[in-house]
C-alpha cells in the first residue's frame, strides 16, 4: 500500500534505498541493541522512518516515500511494524534532548 501498512515487500522488487539513509537505520540499531521501525506517510515530503531502540531511544529519518523507507529498512535488517502499537510506546523512553530536537523543529516549519 502507498501508506507503508503493506508488509509482504518482496525483496526483488524492493526500490533503491540510499546508502546513507540504510547506513544510518544499521548504525543506529546496532547501537542500541537491536530496532524496530515504523513509517509514517509525511504528504510531499515523503516518509518518516521512527527507529525505537531496544534499549527505549528512538529517532528519526526521511526518505522520499514509504517505498524507499521500507527497502531501506528491510536493507538494514529493521523490522517494520504495522503502526503504533501500545507495547512498542511503551518501549520508548523520551528523554529531553529529543523534546528539544521536536520543539526546535515544530518551530522551524
Amino acid at each position: 500500500m502507498a501508506d507503508g501498512s503493506d508488509t509482504t515487500l518482496a525483496t526483488e522488487t524492493l526500490p533503491g534505498a540510499p546508502s546513507g539513509l540504510v547506513g544510518g537505520i544499521k548504525s543506529f540499531a546496532s547501537a542500541h541493541g537491536g530496532a524496530k521501525a515504523v513509517i509514517e506517510y509525511v504528504g510531499k515530503r515523503g516518509a518518516r522512518i521512527v527507529l525505537v531502540g531496544s534499549d527505549g531511544v528512538w529517532a528519526d529519518q526521511f526518505a522520499d516515500g514509504t517505498d524507499v523507507a521500507r527497502a531501506a529498512c528491510v536493507k538494514a535488517g529493521v523490522a517494520v511494524e504495522n503502526g503504533w502499537e501500545r507495547e512498542l510506546m511503551d518501549e520508548m523512553a523520551p528523554n529531553a534532548d529529543i523534546w528539544r530536537s521536536m520543539s526546535r523543529r515544530a518551530l522551524a516549519r
